[in-house]
């Protein structure tokens, strides 16, 4: 498997990124297509319409139910690896954080991230700032 870093860290899932999507994105270009240019706009007009309402559909459930569940994990695995740490509690404070910054620090292995979660409440880091501060990145190979 290949060492994760800031810079490929981003995941696709190829049935549907690159198979899925540009069939629906084609079929949505010839239904617009055939909607302008035939005699029986109403019927590829209401095609294309399915086709639109499939691709927001398709997007919005692909993700929804596994980021809301690996939202919850993410935060959990940070309370954890916080107290285990430093014998205090991460939800004392993580009312101040963004979604965005704690997805952001586990990334950060042991060793960095008691001086990251310090820097990020003194600074406000943003996410992307805090994983580019990162030196020795943790990988998250099993996320969705």
């Amino acid at each position: 498997m290949k060492i994760q870093t800031y810079y490929n860290h981003i995941r696709f899932y190829t049935p549907h990124h690159f198979i899925y999507y540009p069939i629906l994105i084609l079929f949505l270009i010839a239904s617009i297509y055939l909607a302008v240019t035939t005699d029986e706009h109403l019927i590829w007009g209401f095609i294309s319409v399915v086709f639109i309402f499939l691709f927001a559909l398709a997007f919005m459930l692909r993700q929804h139910y596994a980021l809301t569940l690996q939202n919850r994990i993410v935060r959990l695995e940070m309370r954890y690896r916080y107290f285990s740490l430093t014998g205090k509690r991460f939800e004392d404070f993580e009312y101040k954080l963004t979604d965005d910054q704690i997805f952001a620090l586990r990334f950060a292995p042991d060793t960095e991230l008691i001086q990251l979660v310090d820097d990020v409440l003194k600074n406000n880091l943003s996410g992307d700032a805090i994983k580019k501060a990162i030196v020795h990145w943790k990988a998250d190979y099993h996320r969705v």
